[in-house]
């Protein structure tokens, strides 16, 4: 007869405990409700140098005021860096040699060297260091990539993926503003859409770059733009910009046979921001009326428009994938050439 006890031990025991560096927007809205509500994991413990908000959400977490605290927990398997750019590279590391797994919040880290001697000390400790890329599960993305990978398009001439915002002011968050390693919009935003056109395409042949700062007193860039260009001839510009007013499409895929547009309509974030938790059965699900259209040329001329149902944004996958990999040994699903071409093209 197996006890009550028992039985919690054997469902506890390939749960993954996890702390995270910081409570930010990112630990309360990307990071804390997956863990919690994810069957593989036991949010633990959690950095909070003054305040104590994680504790009110989440009663039975451990608060610690520094990551000294968090990384001297012997109980903790996973330890998340959502820190400030420019940080992640050290906590990483220090997170490592403490004998832990490690989740990065993008940018895995601010050079591709540090990138290297982290796969690298991983490997080393028998360790797992994973990029949190999220947005290859938002539904916009999972929608064009759904029909590109058709071929219905043809062969691909020239794509282009934007992530547009008006902020035409200095954020008080100083970490993000300040002339420092990591710091302005491509390692902000352009992680994300340069990981997207590396996913799609893979490695491109040769970039160019391009930025520009046009908001009054700012140190760091808020318009940037990389074109990669690949062998086959296919020309991707990945174009971040911080001062557009009226959208464009996120995604232009221009074919020899079709066009594919699909704006950005991803809802998980403001669902997230406004208390939707990962595990109902609304999270995820676009609003209708913002389907991706596809224009195809007929044989006689005739031009057919298709509307593209978006498919339900999932950030819970990327948890899937993190489980998978740490406990089970499976292969993440972003590789290491494609976050240390991603950061050759940032740095």
């Amino acid at each position: 007869m197996v006890s009550k006890l028992e039985v919690i031990l054997l469902m506890m025991k390939d749960k993954i405990r996890t702390g995270l560096m910081a409570y930010g927007m990112s630990g309360k809205v990307f990071h804390a409700p997956f863990f919690y509500t994810h069957d593989g994991f036991d949010l633990a413990a959690i950095v909070e140098r003054s305040k104590n908000e994680a504790v009110m959400d989440y009663p039975a977490i451990k608060t610690y005021r520094g990551n000294e605290e968090l990384l001297a927990d012997d109980t903790l398997d996973l330890i998340v860096v959502n820190t400030p750019n420019f940080t992640h590279f050290e906590y990483a590391k220090a997170a490592l040699n403490a004998n832990k797994h490690v989740l990065i919040e993008k940018p895995f880290s601010v050079k591709q060297e540090e990138a290297k001697i982290l796969f690298k000390l991983a490997k080393e400790k028998g360790k797992k260091v994973l990029a949190y890329q999220n947005r290859r599960f938002d539904s916009d993305f999972l929608a064009i990539k759904k029909v590109i990978e058709t071929g219905v398009l043809g062969d691909l001439i020239e794509v282009h993926i934007r992530f547009d915002r008006y902020r035409n002011d200095i954020s008080p968050k100083a970490f993000k503003e300040e002339d420092v390693p990591g710091t302005g919009i491509f390692y902000d935003l352009g992680a994300h859409i340069l990981d997207q056109a590396i996913a799609l395409f893979g490695i491109p042949a040769s970039f160019t770059k391009t930025y520009g700062k046009f908001r009054e007193h700012t140190k760091v860039d808020d318009y940037a733009q990389a074109h990669l260009k690949y062998p086959s001839g296919l020309q991707v510009f990945t174009t971040a910009n911080m001062l557009v007013v009226k959208p464009q499409p996120a995604y232009a895929v221009y074919g020899t046979k079709g066009t594919l547009l699909k704006y950005r309509t991803d809802v998980q974030e403001p669902q997230l921001l406004s208390g939707v938790k990962p595990n109902e059965a609304i999270y995820g699900i676009e609003d209708s009326g913002k389907e991706g259209m596809l224009y195809l040329m007929k044989p006689n001329g005739q031009v057919e428009e298709i509307n593209i149902a978006a498919e339900k944004g999932n950030y819970n996958l990327l948890f899937d994938h993190v489980y998978e990999t740490i406990v089970n040994g499976r292969d993440y699903f972003v590789k290491e050439e494609d976050i240390l071409t991603q950061l050759s093209i940032l740095e």
